[in-house]
């Protein structure tokens, strides 16, 4: 059973950072692209990062560019979300995806991923 867990969400200050972790189970990992989407209160899901299958492409929404950084550790079935200087808007429940892609490059586009996590909130405040 294909499943995905995220975890590392918590209130944090502006500026401050966080590391959201992704862990799955019951699949090959190593074939799937992963994406990370947020959806905050009144406002459609939107993505926010995503790794190809290898890790050697990854793609970045504007608003976090320079901010957040994604990378995947194959061998522990694990994508992370780093997320440094974070803002207010930042906060949402972060969500993990996995799809199974033909091209090297991965897309942040929610329509396109077919397994889904529970989310973990992320609260920006001081």
């Amino acid at each position: 059973q294909l499943q995905l867990v995220e975890s590392g969400g918590d209130l944090v200050q502006p500026g401050g950072s966080l590391r959201l972790s992704c862990a799955a189970s019951g699949f090959a990992f190593n074939l799937y692209t992963i994406g990370w989407f947020r959806q905050a209160p009144g406002k459609e899901r939107e993505g926010v990062s995503c790794i190809s299958r290898s890790g050697g492409s990854t793609n970045y929404a504007d608003s976090v560019k320079g901010r957040f950084t994604i990378s995947r550790d194959n061998a522990k079935n694990t994508v992370y979300l780093q997320m440094n200087s974070l803002k207010p808007e930042d906060t949402a429940i972060y969500y993990c995806a996995a799809v199974v892609l033909s091209s090297r490059v991965c897309v942040l586009r929610a329509a396109t991923y077919d397994y889904w996590g529970q989310g973990t909130q992320v609260t920006v405040s001081s």
